[in-house]
Formats: structure tokens, sequence, C-alpha cells
């Protein structure tokens, strides 16, 4: 064989008995069943060499020097996968990355092997010069037939056993037999089951009818183009010029897909990673009708078209995978329900976990499957023993390079925030901001988006679209269990990441090991995140924390009592304290804020005000405060709190889903230093006070859905520097004031679904500055004539409404 023909008879021999024994063993060594599968499709490669090298009987080929050590580590591999077969499960990640390390000794000589045949072949059936010269898509040999398809055009098979992708692959099927050309971006996580998929819909009847023999299936992975497209050419049953310059791989590539497009051509680019979209351009480049290209990978390429995300699976269709990974090939295995549904639950539908966790327990006795249940329970753990598992997480990390630093801490501030809920993206900013000095919302949102774009993370909106004037307050962010869990596991890596960030969460009276000795100690985290159910802060040993720069608070109680070494957090600047219970708390010991000179920022969440405005307090740095779904009531009116004093130097304010807000509190309007102001979603405001003027330093004013708010004070023509005014699905205003024409700086008004505002006055003629009007198809009819001719340097835009069911899944 090939093997043995180039690199002697002792190396032909050793492989044989690895083949064998591979064959041998995999029925038998259930817990390696993968990696023994995966080392037998690379050693099928080898006997796909060995045929083309059967086609020329007539060419002897060179003796290669130097596989020595390939020699011996095939021996090793032989001894290796015999021992596979009597491992013990508390040895398997030992073994398992052995197996791991001879697929890649393997896949190394396959590719010295390849090289050494193809320059040989080269070198005696063809003449070098026109090779260089004219790329021709079959290399002329010396038997005129080698350019019929061989069979290096095959499709890997799938699984035998694959759940939860029937409706996935009729999806993208019709998709496919459409008569037009196409690129499918499938992705998702690594590990859920994308190649599968892919494999699938490749093995379809309806397909292989309409594409016959011009199905090819090229693993992208990180190789550079010319090997990608040297791949696809080898699987066309060509000889392989070499391409070592991409000038030459794309040509050709060109003459291929013009050969082989005259057909129906399906093309699966499997594993495509970042960095490989000229690739893609290549390919995109050739448009002919029954062309079509799908692509796997985790990322989601979004200027190649819509992505189609493949998700986690539904509860049956998980329980179904798990019994089959945790049962024998013969499905005699006694599988304890109880234990196996609470395994599954803790698997959150991720293919990957499900049949890692399910093969390690296969046969195993009742005590070992409680205690996987145990070390499931708590969270990061399963990524300590799991090493497959968490290769395969933390490889889409480690994409982020170190230009993307900071984008990669952003990942692992995620689990900052408790599981199975949605993240405000308002809270992420005010995290960044400070902790990365990304002062701009708009950078916080854009690396939101590239996480979402490595899916790492999921960007929801309530409406279903994302907004483009800075509004962040309805999206949000998920994130699969197993991420956060890989989140949580980075920070305990290393002594650098553990002085980053700190994330405790302590159920029920149970403190975190370790707490008691480490309780005097001084900590240089810079990010503290504690998460509770109902334990009482008074219960809580004292840390010390002197450069903790945010503190992220969970919690489900009616109340809840501020630490008292939050008064020692001197260089606290951002404080975002969130109650997941149903009713609002109440928040004591406030007043330890007062000492913390750099605080910033304060999001609260769920709270009632009123039990923190009964004192007078002063924050003389405190810039920015959000209050969301928070009990205001009277909180400020009848308060002794002399507003200004307390926040002398506020900037924004933000207040957001606040129902028994009904009118804004007078007291508010004397923060003259405010430049943002945004009263959103609160249904009940019905009126704005005329002090409202006072706020002349004001740039942006937000009322967006308050739905019975019926009038705009006359004394918004005090407001001269603002720029932006957002009175979105205000459906109560009939008429907006006449005073708004004195308005002198507003370039921006959000009007759409003002259903029953009924006109315009004559004073926006005097809006000089106004530059863009966003409202819906009622409300454009408004903006006719004399307004049309005479302001022309306006653009309107008519937003369409979008609904998110998303939306529904935040649970806060």
């Amino acid at each position: 064989m090939a093997v043995a023909a180039v690199g002697g008879a002792a190396l032909g021999a050793v492989f044989g008995a690895l083949l064998d024994g591979v064959i041998a063993v995999t029925s038998k060594a259930t817990m390696f069943e993968t990696h023994l599968r995966d080392l037998k499709s690379t050693l099928d490669l080898f006997q796909q060499v060995d045929e083309d090298v059967r086609q020329h009987p007539n060419i002897l080929f060179r003796p290669m020097q130097g596989l020595e050590r390939f020699e011996i580590e095939m021996k090793k591999g032989v001894q290796l996968v015999e021992k596979c077969s009597k491992v013990r499960p508390w040895n398997k990640p030992r073994y398992t990355r052995k197996l791991i390390a001879l697929d890649a000794s393997l896949r190394t000589l396959l590719i010295v092997l390849t090289a050494h045949i193809e320059s040989d072949l080269r070198a005696r059936v063809i003449n070098v010069a026109t090779v260089v010269n004219h790329i021709d898509v079959n290399i002329v040999a010396q038997n005129q037939n080698v350019n019929q398809i061989r069979g290096w055009s095959a499709i890997p098979e799938p699984p035998p056993f694959t759940v939860g992708l029937d409706v996935h692959v009729e999806e993208l099927k019709l998709e496919l037999l459409k008569d037009e050309a196409s690129m499918l971006v499938v992705t998702g996580l690594g590990g859920c089951g994308k190649t599968t998929l892919a494999q699938k819909v490749c093995e379809d009847q309806k397909v292989k009818e309409k594409f016959r023999s011009n199905i090819f299936f090229v693993i992208v992975s990180k190789k550079t183009n010319c090997l990608v497209v040297q791949e696809l050419c080898q699987k066309t049953g060509s000889l392989v010029p070499a391409l070592q310059e991409e000038a030459i791989a794309f040509n050709w590539l060109q003459e291929f897909l013009k050969k082989t497009g005259q057909d129906p051509l399906l093309l699966v680019l499997d594993d495509v990673w970042l960095g490989s979209e000229s690739l893609l351009d290549k390919f995109g480049e050739f448009k002919r009708p029954n062309y079509n290209i799908l692509v796997t990978s985790r990322f989601q390429f979004p200027r190649f078209g819509p992505a189609y995300p493949l998700g986690a699976l539904e509860q049956g269709d998980a329980m179904t995978l798990f019994r089959d990974a945790a049962s024998r090939p013969d499905r005699s295995s006694n599988i304890p329900e109880d234990l196996a549904k609470q395994i599954v639950q803790h698997c959150k539908g991720f293919p990957l976990a499900i049949k890692t966790i399910g093969r390690s327990v296969c046969e195993q006795p009742r005590e070992i499957w409680e205690k996987r249940v145990a070390e499931l329970s708590k969270g990061s753990f399963i990524l300590d023993f799991e090493d497959n598992l968490l290769a395969c997480l933390k490889s889409s990390l480690d994409a982020l390079d170190e230009r993307l630093a900071v984008i990669k801490e952003c990942f692992i501030d995620l689990a900052s925030f408790p599981e199975d809920g949605c993240i405000p993206a308002v809270a992420l900013i005010d995290m960044w901001a400070e902790l990365y000095g990304l002062d701009e919302d708009f950078w916080s949102i854009a690396h939101i988006h590239e996480l979402t774009n490595r899916n790492l993370a999921n960007l929801v909106t309530r409406n279903g679209k994302m907004e483009m004037d800075g509004y962040y307050s309805e999206h949000f962010v998920t994130q699969h269990d197993m991420l956060r869990n890989l989140a949580i596991h980075q920070t305990g890596q290393d002594e650098i990441g553990r002085e980053k960030r700190l994330i405790i969460e302590i159920c029920g009276d149970n403190l975190p090991n370790g707490w008691t000795e480490q309780k005097n100690k001084p900590k240089k985290t810079r990010l503290l995140s504690i998460s509770t159910d109902g334990l009482s802060s008074a219960k809580w040993h004292d840390m010390h924390l002197p450069k903790a720069e945010v503190l992220v608070l969970n919690f489900q109680t009616e109340n809840y009592v501020l630490p008292k070494f939050v008064k020692e957090m001197s260089k606290l600047k951002v404080l975002i304290a969130t109650n997941y219970g149903f009713s609002k708390t109440e928040l004591s010991n406030f007043r330890l804020l007062e000492s913390l000179p750099n605080l910033k920022r304060i999001r609260l969440e769920r709270i009632s005000i009123p039990s923190i405005s009964k004192n007078s307090m002063q924050f003389k740095s405190m810039q920015k405060i959000s209050l969301f779904m928070c009990s205001i009531g009277q909180a400020f009116s009848n308060s002794s709190i002399q507003i200004l004093e307390a926040f002398p130097n506020l900037v924004e304010l933000n207040i957001d889903y606040c129902n028994d807000l009904v009118e804004l509190p007078a007291k508010l309007c004397d923060l003259i230093r405010l430049k943002k102001l945004s009263i959103t979603n609160c249904h009940k405001l019905s009126a704005l006070p005329e002090e409202i003027g006072k706020l002349v330093n004001l740039e942006v004013l937000r009322l967006r859905s308050s739905t019975e708010l019926e009038r705009l004070p006359g004394s918004i023509k005090n407001l001269k520097k603002l720029s932006f005014l957002d009175i979105y699905n205000c459906l109560s205003i009939k008429k907006l004031p006449e005073e708004i024409g004195e308005m002198s700086g507003l370039r921006k008004i959000n009007m759409g679904q003002c259903s029953r505002l009924q006109g315009l006055p004559l004073s926006v003629l005097n809006l000089g500055e106004l530059r863009e009007v966003i409202c819906d198809e009622e409300t454009e009819n408004l903006w006719g004539e004399p307004f049309k001719s005479s302001l022309i340097n306006i653009k309107i835009t008519v937003a369409k409404e979008q609904h998110n069911l998303n939306w529904l899944y935040y649970k806060p």
C-alpha cells in the first residue's frame, strides 16, 4: 500500500496492525467511541491515497526518509488502542488526550505522504511548465482517463444515530432545491451538530437526485485558502497541482466552477472560521442557477446573507440522545430515569455535553450517576473533567486574539449575571464604560454584536429590530449555560483571572468554600458579582476589596441589606443591583454608598425607591442613574432630599417601566446639569411639569411609550440644546405645542406610532436644524405641504413595526 511504497515495509506493517486494532476495539471501548471513529476515518484516508497509487502501477515511487518518528508513534498507537478497552473511567481524560495526539500525528503523516506521492506523479506524468501557465482543471496524465471522478468526492457519513435534525434538514433542503444560486450559513455553538446536519442534507434523496455526483464536501477549518482549493481539486479526482499562491488557486477554482457549474452544483464548506471571508467571496462570485453553497460555521458572516441558527435540542430529543449515549450498542443498559432527567436538564439541550456525559456514565453504578448530577449542579465543574467539551467550547474563545482581548473580557463578564436570564445591555454598557473605557454606548453594543457573530452570546430586542438612535433599554443579551460555565471556568484558571473578577454564588446559608479563610485578605478584584437567593448580608463575612470598580448584586428577596464592606470600596464606580423576585425589594444600608468618592453609575431593578429616599444623601461623583421596574410613587415629592445637592453632577437619568409614575416630580427638574432624560414605558405617566424648561442643558429627551401622556408643556421652548426628541408610541398626544418651533437645536424627532397626532404646528417651519424625522405611514402624511417644500434638508424615515417574542424570555 501507499505507506509501504513510500515509507517502507516496516512502516506499512505497523500501519496495518494499527488499523486492525482500531476496528477490533471500537465496539468494546465505548468510552472512546468518538475518538476511535475519528481515528478510523483518518486511517481510511490512507486507503484512499492507496487507491490513487494503484492507478499508476508503472510508477516506482521514491522511498521517503525521516519517517522513523511516525513508525515509533504508530507502534505506541497499537498498544494504546489495545489498552482503551480496559481503561477505568477515572483514567479517561488521560487516554483521550493520547488518542487525540495519535490522530493528529497520523494526519501529519498523511499530509507528508500525499505531498510526496503527488510530487512523484507530477515529475513523471505532467509537464510542470504547462501546469504553471494553464492550471487546467484536470492535469493531463499518461492515462487519459485520470480526469474521471474518483472516490475522493465521497461525502462523510453522519453518525449512525441522530436526533432533532429532521426539521432543519427539510428547511435547508427547500432552499437548496430552488432553481437559483444561494449561500446558506448554518451557524451555532461548537458541538451543536452543524456538521452532522450538513452531512444529513447531502444524503437526502431529493438533494442527491438534483445534484447527483456534483456534491463536494470540504472541511475548511483553519486551513489556508490554497489548501482548501487543493482539497477540492483532490475531491474532483484530478491530480493536484502545486497551488502555493492564492491567485493561482483562485484561477483553478474559477475554471472548476465554470466546468462543473453547467449542472446543478452543491459545495459544502464545513467548519469555516473567521479569516476565510476572501474564500467565501471567491465562491460567491460565481452566480448561476442551481449553484449552491452550504457553509457551517461557529461564526455568522452576516455580509454573506442571513444565518441559519442551529440551537439547543428540545427536551424530548435531548433525552433520546442521552439514552443512546448512555447505553451499550445492544441498548440493554439500565438507565436510572430520575437521574437521567436531571443530567439532561443541566446540559440545556447542548448535544456535545449530552453525548459526552452520557458516555461517561454508561454501565456505571448508580452512585457514579449521583456523583455526576452533584458535579453538574456546580456548573463550571463539568469542564474540569470533560476535556473534549472544554476544548470545543474554548476554541471559539481562543479565536479572539490579542486585538480582540477586550471582547474576550466582555464575554467573561457576562457570567456576573445569573444563568437562564436576559442581561440588560444597558447594564453591560455601564460596566464596560468604566472597566474598559468604552465611553460611548455604541462601543459596548458593537462588542455584543462581535460576541453574537461568534455565537458566544445572543443579542435580542423587544421589537425585533436594532435601534439606530442610541436607545438600548430594550436590548438584552442571552447566553447558553455551557458558555456561562466556560466564562466562570476562565476566571479561575490563573491568578490574573482571579484578580480581574470575583464571581460568588450563595444558596441558602451555604457560603462559598474558603470564604472564612480569605475574608480578611485584600483582593485586587476589579469586578465583584454576588448572587444570593434569600440570604441576608448580615451573615456574610467582611471582605476587603480596595481595587473593586464594579459591584453587581443579584438577589431574590423582599428585603435586602447592602453588605457593610461596600463602605470600604473606595474605588467603586458602578453599582448594579437587581432583584429577580416578583415583588419590589426594600433596600437597606443605602447610605453606605454616600462615602464612596468615585461612584459614577447606579442601576437599580425592581427596587422600592421610597425606601432609599427618606434621608438626605449626597453623591458628588454620580453621573448616571437608571431605574428599571422600580416603585417610585411619591419618592422625590415627599422626601427632604435637595435633589441638586444630592446629585450635583448628574448628567443622565433613565426611568423605565416604572408603572406607578403618574407625574414627573417637579423636583427632578432642578437637576440642571442633565443632558439625557429618558422616561420610557411608564404607561401611567400623564403629565410633565412646566418646570421641565429649567433643564437647559438637556440634549436628549425620551418619552417613548408613555401611552397616557397627553401633551408636552410649552416650556420645552427653553430647551435650546435639545437635539433629539423621542415621543415614539405616545398614543395620547393629539398635538405638539406651538412653542416647539423655538427649540433651535432640535435635529431629530421620533414620532412613530403617535396615532392620535392630528397635525403639526406651523412653528415647525422654524426648526432650521431639523434633519431627521422617524415616523410611521400615518404620521408621515403630516409632513406634507407646507413642510415638505420648506424643510428640504429633512430625511423622513418610515419605520415598520416588528415584534420579537424573544422578549418574553426576559425574566427580571
